[in-house]
């Protein structure tokens, strides 16, 4: 499975971004895609995922703000960011896993950085 996400930039408090995300490869029709974000010297966070089914999950620093959604017959999980924050500035990386055979699998895209300036 390979994921490829865009979207990120620099934007001012208050503003908005929209990033995207494509699979593909070897993708089971249940699964959950998400974005998570690592800001320096903090842990990788969770900031919203959806499942195959239309399930979404959100952290609570995010929760009015931030909407993940999600198409797939493209395979695409979108995260639209409204009313950013400075705090929201980190490394953004796309996330999908699906259950096999072996547990759970987790596969990652390349993140994409969202700066947002004060």
């Amino acid at each position: 499975v390979q994921l490829q996400a865009s979207g990120g930039g620099l934007v001012q408090a208050g503003g908005s971004l929209r990033l995207s995300c494509g699979a593909s490869g070897n993708i089971f029709s249940r699964n959950a895609m998400g974005w998570y974000r690592q800001a320096p010297g903090k842990q990788r966070e969770l900031v919203a995922t959806v499942t195959s089914d239309g399930s979404a999950n959100y952290s609570d620093s995010v929760k009015g703000r931030f909407t993940i959604s999600r198409d797939n017959t493209l395979k695409m999980v979108y995260l639209q960011m409204n009313s950013l924050k400075p705090e929201d500035t980190a490394v953004y990386y796309c996330n999908l896993n699906q259950w096999g055979w072996s547990g759970r699998n987790d596969y990652w895209g390349q993140g994409t950085q969202v700066t947002v300036s004060s």
